[in-house]
């Protein structure tokens, strides 16, 4: 009897918010890396010279509405950095989406987690800090650790070789393990 196979679900292809365009959104990057409302543009422009004074190509595009799916966020993040390059902030009134060509999706992720107040001049500062501290870098921790278990296998081995080939235990007796001395076996009776 053959099981029962369920269809395959196949991902949701990437969307933009359907009142969003990405040419109009291109478009107002283009003066000062910035779309978003008027109230918004002059603390967000101050939070793109920061971020370029950290060496971070940093575009902030804030929407007015929720998408349907906060993924869409990330899409549109993606679709801007694709032409734009450096690290592009999307923020809703309630989530962030986020692309980089430079910085790590674990990094932007996590600085993701605490971007959102409510504030987009705020969040964009949160982002901003969140991603300019330092990082552990786990590439050279693990170039750390390989090297010290190189290091201990080495000390290990010039060790051994320096004690010299081990040979077993040599019995100084007739050859017979259980003979033993003729004091021994008097002391035994």
């Amino acid at each position: 009897m053959l099981a029962h196979i369920a269809p395959a679900r196949l991902p949701l292809a990437a969307t933009i918010p359907d009142d969003v365009s990405v040419d109009a959104v291109l478009a107002d990057l283009a003066a000062d890396r910035v779309s978003a409302p008027a109230a918004d543009i002059a603390g967000l422009r101050d939070v793109v010279v920061r971020a370029q004074e950290h060496g971070i190509d940093l575009s902030v595009v804030v929407l007015d509405r929720d998408p349907a799916r906060p993924e869409q966020l990330r899409d549109l993040a993606t679709e801007v950095g694709m032409v734009e390059g450096g690290t592009v902030l999307v923020l809703s009134p309630s989530a962030p989406g986020t692309y980089s060509d430079s910085i790590s999706r674990v990094v932007l992720e996590g600085a993701q987690d605490h971007t959102y107040t409510g504030n987009p001049v705020q969040s964009a500062n949160n982002f901003l800090d969140d991603i300019t501290e330092p990082h552990l870098s786990w590439g050279l921790i693990t170039a750390l650790l390989v090297l010290v278990v190189v290091l201990v296998g080495g000390v290990s081995y010039v060790a051994k070789v320096r004690r010299g080939p081990s040979t077993p235990s040599v019995d100084s007796g007739d050859g017979d393990p259980g003979a033993g001395s003729s004091d021994e076996r008097a002391s035994v009776d």
